[in-house]
């Protein structure tokens, strides 16, 4: 699962295929669509597909001439599940944890 883990969370790593996953997010898109909103060659674009597909969170299908990528959102539930498990801390207020500190950390009271 580990291994998992890390070829998705290094395929999310990248901010080009964050971007192409909230694309497919819509629909599926065939492959000239996906590249047409970014300014990097078709090449460069379709590596970004592979790293994507390795990971599984997208598959490619070719429908006659085109090849179509399909979001696999099943592919995150792993991940989403390990994150969750360190949502069972409470959020830290970090403007209340600097007043304690300061009160804390402050001189002690002079006696009269």
């Amino acid at each position: 699962m580990a291994d998992a883990l890390d070829t998705v969370f290094a395929a999310l790593a990248d901010p080009t295929r964050r971007a192409i996953l909230s694309m497919l997010l819509e629909d599926d898109m065939a492959v000239t669509d996906v590249a047409e909103p970014f300014d990097i060659s078709l090449a460069a674009i379709s590596k970004h597909l592979v790293i994507l597909t390795r990971a599984g969170l997208i598959s490619q299908e070719k429908r006659g001439r085109v090849k179509w990528c399909k979001l696999e959102p099943d592919a995150l539930k792993q991940a989403s599940v390990w994150m969750q498990s360190f949502g069972q801390f409470e959020p830290v207020n970090l403007d209340a944890f600097e007043r304690f500190l300061e009160e804390e950390l402050a001189d002690p009271p002079t006696p009269l």
